[in-house]
Formats: structure tokens, C-alpha cells, sequence
């Protein structure tokens, strides 16, 4: 190879290298961050309920965690804590499944679909485990949908409030994304 023919080549790989190391950075300049806040109402009861139990193993009942059970769910998300008086924002639809032998905790697989404002017609998609019992719970963001294309993050959950007798839910959601 001539001295030309090799500094030529040279030069090449230099710009490729610069090429390749520059993509990373505008990628992630191209990315937002964002923060939502919402509260998950799980409504059990009354004529109306959001989540009923659609299957369960043979020895779900005898359980104490109530292990095997599957939920079919279409939770309303609203600004605030109080269903009747928030604005809505969305429906939580999914499936959860009591998945915890020793343990109250439940995998999670489950849509946030917003319906009004800003992120009216998009979505962020939520699996993971949620044990119940801690005071917060973190869960995976492993996709999303319009606003939230390419979405990845995680979520926290803090039970807002429970009614053990009747099984309805308000749990406080934090969700940290990033997305295109």
C-alpha cells in the first residue's frame, strides 16, 4: 500500500469513528423526559366494578395470598386521589395475576391509556412484579405508544388507600420516562 493509498484510509476510519461516536449523542439529545402523576383506582365492589377475577387455581381460595388468581382490569386514572371528584385521564387496562405463594405480590401487565390533554391517544406499557405489602413499589415502563414512542422507564406505587373488606384501591402512581 502506498503512503497516499494508507493516509487516505486513514482518514476514512477517522470519520467513520467520529461519525459512529457523534450518533449516540444525537440520539439522546432528541430525547424528553417526563413526569406523570397519577392515581390507579382498582374498584372491586358495587354494581360497576374495574377489576374482576376472571380465572384461579384449584387452591386459590385456600390461600392467604390468594396465589393463582387472575384479574381483568380497566382502572380509571384521574389527577387526584378522590375517583368522583378528579378529572380523568386515562384507564388502566391489563391483566394482574396474584403471583406471591408466601408473599402478597402481584405480576403486573397492564396499559396506561390516556384520554384527555396533552397525551390524549398515547399509552406507556407497565410489566412487572408489585409487592404489595411494601410501602413503594417499582415496576418497569417498557414501552409506549404516540406522545411516548419508544418510552422506556419505571414507575413508583404507593397505596393511596385500601379497603380490605371490599378489596377497592387507590395507589398513587410516579412514572419517570424517557421517550422520543
Amino acid at each position: 500500500m502506498t503512503a497516499s493509498a494508507s493516509s487516505c484510509a486513514s482518514c476514512c476510519l477517522f470519520a467513520l469513528a467520529l461519525l459512529a461516536a457523534a450518533a449516540p449523542a444525537t440520539s439522546a439529545a432528541a430525547e424528553k423526559e417526563t413526569h406523570l402523576r397519577v392515581y390507579w383506582h382498582d374498584v372491586m365492589s358495587g354494581p360497576n366494578p374495574t377489576a374482576v377475577q376472571v380465572a384461579q387455581a384449584a387452591t386459590s381460595n385456600a390461600s392467604a395470598t390468594d396465589f393463582g388468581a387472575v384479574f381483568v382490569i380497566d382502572d380509571a386514572l384521574t389527577e387526584g386521589p378522590s375517583l368522583a371528584g378528579s378529572r380523568l385521564v386515562g384507564r388502566a387496562q391489563g391483566v394482574y395475576v396474584s403471583a406471591g405463594r408466601d408473599s402478597m405480590s402481584v405480576l403486573m401487565a397492564m396499559s396506561f391509556v390516556f384520554v384527555d390533554g396533552a397525551y390524549n391517544g398515547s399509552s406507556i406499557a407497565i410489566v412487572g412484579p408489585n409487592q404489595a405489602a411494601m410501602a413503594v413499589r417499582e415496576m418497569p415502563v417498557v414501552g409506549g405508544t404516540g406522545v411516548f414512542r419508544f418510552a422506556r422507564g419505571y414507575c413508583q406505587a404507593r397505596t393511596y388507600t385500601f379497603d380490605a373488606k371490599t378489596g377497592d384501591a387507590t395507589v398513587e402512581y410516579n412514572v419517570y420516562l424517557r421517550h422520543h
